[in-house]
């Protein structure tokens, strides 16, 4: 039995930090051996908020290819890209802005986030929206080509990104109904539960936010930032009686990275006085640290052989064309140019 495509992909965000790791890439890795997985690093879809700063572009690029390999997607189960290096997704793009009307675009939820990145970028508190530039207006039909360039069956979201694939699913719909053809897939949500990892100061984990942990960070760094990480704000002292439910990042951890048997043991102390929370901190990163290692090895190990790295994301990305282009075909016949 023929599996079938399912797409997904990361703008190139730099170095990836533990609310990717734990968020996405362990679900890809798991997806990979029962779908044909297409896994893209978003570069073109980066220049919509940071089209005037793309002096690292190129090594954000490499970074997050290297964590993913690092972590697991396997190059020879799922096919690994830039979507700059696939130019039939540009073309896919041209065509589908063609027949998507202009207020299916406005509405989708995830263009209105990347116009709240931008107001935030600009330091801009109003009400008023920002001057959008063509290509922002388009993103979502961007995603879009980024689907159904591979004709994807399959996507995996959160729930909170229901109404961007819904979008997907009604341009196709669109396209095949226009020019009379059954050609691409409608495609399915493929559920996730993607567990929301907070930053070290109890906000959402990001890059810009200056919160993160990355996964290639060292264990000296990443054991420096959980030292930071916010506690129970009710103790004063170290014998004072702990509350883990009110414990804002650390327990938190515990419960994503330490087995059962810790995290009763941590509870407990905690409740009673026993563990201080600058202990609790130095063992959650023996922790982590120890999870990691391997990952971090084989991250360094990836980064000394970058040639190797770049046949993977060349052969990928000659195979994404191929399978865009098939596609293209059968777009440019049923358009009739």
């Amino acid at each position: 039995m023929q599996k079938e495509n399912l797409v997904s992909g990361m703008r190139s965000t730099g170095k990836l930090h533990l609310g990717h790791y734990m968020g996405v890439i362990t679900n890809w890795v798991k997806l990979q051996e029962d779908y044909n997985c297409f896994y893209f690093v978003a570069d073109w879809h980066a220049l919509t908020t940071k089209f005037d700063k793309t002096e690292t572009l190129k090594q954000d690029k490499l970074d997050v290819v290297l964590d993913w390999l690092a972590c697991g997607i396997n190059p020879e189960k799922s096919t690994i890209y830039f979507q700059s290096k696939v130019l039939q997704i540009a073309e896919l793009h041209i065509l589908l802005s063609m027949i998507t009307p202009n207020n299916w675009a406005e509405r989708d939820p995830t263009l209105k986030d990347m116009v709240k990145i931008l107001k935030n970028k600009d330091g801009d508190n109003s009400e008023n929206l920002p001057q959008m530039s063509y290509g922002l207006l388009g993103y979502p039909i961007l995603m879009s080509a980024d689907i159904m360039a591979m004709n994807g069956a399959i996507v995996p979201v959160g729930t909170d990104q229901l109404a961007h694939l819904e979008i997907t699913r009604d341009i196709a719909r669109r396209f095949n109904n226009i020019y009379n053809v059954e050609l691409f897939n409608e495609p399915k949500p493929k559920l996730t539960e993607i567990p929301l990892l907070c930053g070290v100061d109890g906000q959402k984990m990001g890059k810009s936010f200056h919160n993160d942990i990355k996964i290639s960070d060292t264990e000296e760094e990443t054991s420096k930032k959980l030292m930071q990480c916010i506690t129970d704000r009710s103790r004063a002292r170290k014998d004072d009686l702990g509350h883990p439910e009110q414990c804002e990042v650390a327990f938190k951890y515990y419960e994503v990275f330490a087995d059962k048997e810790t995290v009763t043991q941590v509870d407990c102390e905690c409740r009673q006085g026993k563990r201080g929370c600058a202990d609790c901190k130095r063992q959650l990163g023996r922790i982590i640290n120890e999870k990691f290692a391997p990952i971090r090895t084989k991250r360094m190990e990836l980064a000394k052989d970058i040639d190797k790295v770049f046949d993977i994301i060349n052969e990928g990305n000659k195979k994404a064309a191929s399978e865009a282009e098939k596609i293209m075909k059968k777009v440019r016949d049923a358009v009739n140019i």
